[in-house]
């Protein structure tokens, strides 16, 4: 990986996001593809800054709460507290994960959720990643958004590892994705089952901007499929539509969707 410094010191910090229980040197030289000389001095530095630490018994790198600190931050003034209450209220009436994902550019990436199940089985992701698009449900509603050639260009770019715990009934081809795609189309919203993991099932929809109409968000509900079955995906969607109708109204009152 040669790349500019700047883009060195993002590397390494994406890397270590995905680590909470931190990396050692080599580790993360080999990973980006850097010098241990190089890597070495970023971590000095970054360490210097505050933005990385070292344990002293292990010698692993770990990120700080400065980063943490700083999108708590970000958050506090965009206008999340006007989204969270709704979220809180959808998940409290399915008694499921309620999850939100934003637009930017071409990622869509999941911000903040809501979990409704107090008891029994919880699905509940890490929030901050993006959304797999290729068999995700949340993935397959902002792709039904768009015409076949663009929905399919985009997954290609997304360019994302195929997980080895994927449901039996994620695609295999992008036939059998377009396919999906049109049953979205037709329904207004995605739904898939088993096919992010086995034993769980999802149902979104798309968040539009209420003035320009297009795409800022995607709204889904998420859990055991043992509580989600088809049927009951189905009778969920008219909540889901109506509260991504809400979340488009107060879209305008939060930097979240910006």
């Amino acid at each position: 990986m040669a790349g500019s410094q700047i883009e060195r010191v993002f590397s390494v910090l994406e890397s270590l996001a995905g680590e909470p229980q931190g990396l050692p040197m080599q580790t993360l030289a080999e990973q980006l593809d850097i010098p241990k000389s190089a890597t070495h001095r970023l971590l000095a530095e970054l360490i210097r800054l505050g933005y990385v630490r070292q344990n002293p018994q292990n010698l692993r790198y770990h990120l700080s709460t400065k980063l943490v600190a700083m999108g708590f931050r970000y958050l506090s003034g965009s206008g999340a507290d006007i989204v969270q209450p709704v979220l809180d209220r959808l998940a409290r009436e399915t008694g499921e994960l309620v999850r939100l994902g934003v637009i930017e550019g071409e990622r869509q990436t999941w911000i903040a959720k809501s979990q409704g199940a107090r008891s029994g089985l919880r699905y509940d992701p890490d929030m901050g990643r993006d959304a797999p698009l290729f068999y995700t449900a949340s993935g397959h509603a902002w792709l039904a958004s768009m015409s076949d050639a663009e929905a399919l260009s985009l997954v290609e770019r997304q360019a994302i590892e195929t997980p080895e715990g994927l449901g039996p009934n994620a695609p295999r081809s992008n036939i059998e994705l377009l396919e999906r795609l049109r049953l979205a189309r037709e329904q207004g919203y995605a739904w898939v089952e088993e096919s992010s993991a086995v034993g769980t099932s999802a149902i979104a929809a798309v968040i539009r901007h209420p003035l320009q109409g297009r795409v800022i968000g995607v709204l889904s509900i998420a859990g055991p499929s043992a509580r989600l079955p088809g049927a009951r995906l189905h009778e969920l969607a008219p909540m889901l539509l109506a509260f991504t109708q809400e979340l488009s109204a107060a879209s305008q009152a939060s930097e979240l969707f910006s």
